[in-house]
């Protein structure tokens, strides 16, 4: 591109006028209020939630059952995972799932440790509420 005495004056008139803007509505801008957005996202943080519903409570083991659930603040196709207390720990079982559109799921589930088994559903920081299932 050539640059000609005309195109240079242009140039330096765009940008001045262009900082002229920017300089008298930059003080607007940052005097806005943040608090409209900071509730915002700090009620979707605290409406995420998890239910979880096992189709028996008591089961043979390696029997199958399903658990089901849905979930609010979640983005659809988010991952869902069950979780078993094992020596005062939760422990990530092989049986995960993503939600579907409305936030929805459903988990088929085989335990083998025998006894009363506390479980739950994860996604990410949110979790159900335990629950429990009895293998016999």
């Amino acid at each position: 591109m050539i640059v000609s005495k005309r195109n240079s004056l242009r140039l330096a008139a765009v940008a001045t006028l262009g900082v002229l803007f920017l300089g008298a509505a930059g003080p607007a801008l940052a005097a806005a209020d943040p608090a409209p957005v900071a509730a915002a996202s700090a009620a979707a943080s605290v409406a995420a939630s998890i239910t979880a519903k096992p189709s028996a409570a008591s089961v043979q083991a390696w029997q199958l059952f399903r658990v089901t659930g849905t979930t609010t603040g979640l983005k659809a196709g988010s991952t869902v995972t069950l979780e078993q207390k094992q020596h005062g720990s939760w422990v990530a079982l092989p049986a995960s799932v993503q939600t579907n559109r409305n936030g929805s799921y459903s988990l088929g589930v085989k335990l083998g440790l025998k006894g009363v088994n506390e479980l739950r559903v994860v996604s990410g920081s949110t979790a159900s509420p335990v629950f429990t299932v009895t293998v016999r």
